[in-house]
């Protein structure tokens, strides 16, 4: 595992060069409306999120997303990252995974790993594709989607609520619980009928970024 777990971190690294620090996801907006004003609250909507919203969706979706690229099976790869783009509301959300997508597959090409073929995967494609190339096992894979996911959305947190460093940590400590017990439950669901996305009020969010008047974040 030593060497997984190092390829692991690489991938989750802040330094990893995808742009994520310039989204918040909605999380601005909620923030300006005074929905998320303390770290109690900002912890609750992230373990809403991680139980029911997208980003258990994308996860659940890996696995099988890493078996279509792994045996190049490339349209059934671009049908299921295509479900997955087409579950973003806010054309801003399809157009973060779109770039961060595209950054990841630029990344892992001049690391040595090109796609065999020319392949427009939005980000959980391109990470699914990471989980291929650095032959990493799908339940870790989805521990660390998920983790960098929360690190990301804390990370935002911190510019917008304002939230303090430690209470960054705190929440990150008080969530990788949850982490672990919803990665074991996403990896064993149906490929073919994942979860169902009940972030309704982060979709809202989302599609309500492109009219504030003052913006930190892309999305």
């Amino acid at each position: 595992m030593g060497l997984e777990l190092l390829r692991l971190f690489q991938l989750v690294s802040p330094a990893l060069p995808v742009g994520a620090f310039s989204y918040s996801e909605g999380l601005e907006v909620l923030v300006q409306a005074g929905r998320l004003a303390d770290g109690p609250a900002v912890g609750a909507w992230l373990e809403a999120e991680l139980r029911r919203g997208l980003v258990a969706v994308e996860a659940a979706t890996l696995p099988a997303l890493m078996q279509a690229l792994a045996r190049g099976d490339w349209e059934r790869a671009l049908e299921r990252d295509g479900w997955l783009l087409a579950q973003r509301e806010a054309a801003e959300l399809r157009a973060q995974q779109r770039q961060m997508g595209q950054s990841l597959l630029q990344l892992l090409a001049d690391l040595g790993w090109p796609l065999p073929r020319p392949l427009a995967l939005g980000f959980s494609g391109a990470w699914a594709w990471a989980g291929v190339c650095l032959e990493l096992p799908p339940l870790p894979l989805l521990e660390a989607y998920l983790h960098g996911w929360t690190a990301n959305q804390l990370s935002a947190a911190v510019r917008l609520v304002p939230l303090g460093p430690t209470e960054a940590q705190r929440l990150q400590l008080a969530l990788a619980p949850l982490i672990a017990e919803r990665a074991p439950a996403l990896l064993a669901a149906d490929a073919d009928a994942p979860p169902w996305n009940a972030g309704v009020g982060a979709g809202l969010a989302q599609l309500r970024h492109a009219e504030l008047y003052s913006r930190l974040f892309r999305s």
